[in-house]
């Protein structure tokens, strides 16, 4: 299975729902706590280019935000990605 890493909140409502979406599909994922991390915080924005939470990493492939998670669900390619 791939390396699924979420950098988050836990106070941010689209990483509550990006982390929903994948435990429902029973996907392990590393929770990254930017707030309590500010070391991984610069880690994420070099990433990503972005300073927005989540910010979601599937073995490298960075899908983006909340927003583009559901999108790859929507086109049926999530699951695909996910080795599921």
């Amino acid at each position: 299975m791939p390396k699924v890493e979420i950098f988050c909140t836990p106070f941010c409502p689209y990483c509550v729902r990006a982390k929903k979406l994948l435990e429902q599909k029973n996907v392990e994922y590393e929770d990254i706590r930017v707030d309590q991390e500010p070391e991984r915080h610069k880690e994420m924005i070099t990433r990503s280019n972005r300073t927005s939470v989540p910010q979601i990493f599937i073995d490298n492939y960075h899908v983006g935000g909340c927003d583009e998670l559901f999108a790859l669900e929507s086109e049926g390619t999530l699951d695909s990605r996910l080795g599921l």
